[in-house]
């Protein structure tokens, strides 16, 4: 779990939210963004845990089998430059004398960044081998019973390097918890027809999203307060600093990657409140718009995660007939299971949003983080009945317009027959 950095007191929150109420700011994303401004990168953000509370099954039923889709673990971002030209700005202010302390402590994670970088894009962390190691591990003592003895796992990687080596971290927990388990493992581009069903995926942007993204370029956006403060001189400092705009992006590149490589300094720091918001929620619009049930362009982009729900239904139906397998696990990447879990109709990550009202109502850094996970969980009783509760980020949730059969539970068939209407609704 992350240690809190709360970078601004509570009363000075809504000084914020008063100044800066026009343009509209989601005060729930500020509120979040002051806590712990490393999420502003949201799909970025490494995984938050949050204390897990069960509701009870109702008498008789018990858990059996477990369906799931997980994003690979934090991850390098893509390309070096940023990091190589923030190294290069701040080693010419040392070389002048004007470097901050701050700005000298920059110096030292952005050098730590590059170096883990290691010009290679998209690799899995350690990080990223821990949050999966724990995501797993909590699951099998979640669900022990789903578990227990000799019981057969199938595991599903997409063919990227990052996934493979989130899912053997994964299946390698459990094993740890159970050596009688036993491993079906897998990948191939096959099955990338449903772990990545973004590929060929381009956005027809909207009317309603194009004004979206042009309110946001109305918010403040001060790109020259990073050099107060790590420069000692700015008038010196805008002698070399041909752009204080790339710098910000610089610093807001190297920051938003920087936990994920084990990296605690708050690097947000150099970078003023407003230069935080405004990528942040352009990011957020972003990846809404392009990905999750927007009423813009949902209908497109949805429906192409209809192959990975047919094979949670069929992989499901097929341990229910059989008990073969106690789980089915898949592992993959971010933009397929955006739209996964909005064609499922997960309460909150799934819902139903115009672009003018993205920022109030979804929330990236909670909704897409580094490892983010779906996880369906199967009980029966004695008669044969089959139950599903839905896990998001290892919460229970619901599903949008379809009545639980009790608290978080939903029966399979009513699941199954009413899936065509998550899409829409």
């Amino acid at each position: 779990m992350k240690p809190r950095r709360l970078i601004l007191l509570p009363a000075l929150l809504m000084v914020i939210v008063a100044v800066y109420g026009q343009p509209h700011r989601s005060e729930a994303a500020v509120r979040a963004l002051m806590e712990e401004p490393t999420r502003a990168g949201n799909n970025t953000n490494s995984y938050e845990f949050k204390e897990i509370r069960d509701t009870k099954p109702p008498k008789g039923y018990k858990p059996f089998y477990i369906s799931h889709y997980g994003r690979h673990g934090s991850r390098s971002n893509w390309g070096g430059s940023s990091y190589e030209g923030l190294i290069s700005t701040l080693e010419t202010g040392k070389q002048m004398g004007i470097l901050t302390p701050g700005g000298d402590s920059l110096l030292v994670a952005a050098r730590k960044v590059l170096e883990n970088y290691n010009g290679m894009d998209g690799r899995l962390s350690q990080k990223g081998v821990r949050e999966h190691t724990a995501i797993a591990e909590r699951m099998f003592r979640r669900y022990p019973a789903v578990f227990k003895g000799k019981k057969q796992v199938r595991a599903f990687g997409s063919t990227v390097q990052r996934c493979l080596i989130s899912m053997n971290a994964f299946t390698t927990s459990l094993v740890r918890q159970n050596p009688d388990l036993y491993f079906y493992l897998d990948t191939g581009e096959k099955f990338m027809d449903y772990l990545d069903n973004e590929r060929g995926w381009q956005m027809r942007s909207s009317a309603a999203t194009r004004a979206a993204m042009a309110a946001l370029q109305d918010l403040p956006d001060d790109t020259t307060g990073v050099l107060s403060r790590v420069f000692t001189d700015v008038s010196k400092a805008r002698a070399f600093v041909k752009s204080a705009r790339n710098l910000t992006e610089n610093v807001w590149s190297t920051a938003i990657i920087a936990e994920d490589f084990d990296i605690e300094d708050n690097l947000f720091r150099f970078l003023p409140f407003d230069a935080i918001y405004k990528r942040w929620a352009q990011s957020n619009v972003s990846l809404y718009a392009g990905h999750c049930n927007s009423v813009e362009s949902g209908d497109e982009r949805v429906p192409m995660a209809q192959s990975c729900v047919e094979d949670i239904v069929a992989k499901a139906n097929e341990c229910i007939a059989t008990g073969k397998y106690a789980a089915d696990l898949r592992f993959g990447h971010d933009y397929p299971l955006m739209a996964l879990v909005s064609y499922l109709g997960i309460e909150g990550v799934g819902e139903r949003i115009p672009a003018d009202q993205i920022c109030d109502r979804w929330l990236g850094f909670w909704n897409i983080p580094m490892a983010s996970n779906l996880q369906m969980i199967f009980y029966r009783n004695k008669s044969g009945d089959v139950l599903v509760k839905f896990l998001y980020q290892e919460q229970e949730t619901r599903l949008r317009n379809l009545e639980p059969y009790v608290g978080p539970y939903y029966k399979w068939e009513t699941v199954k027959a009413n899936l065509e209407g998550y899409k829409r609704n």
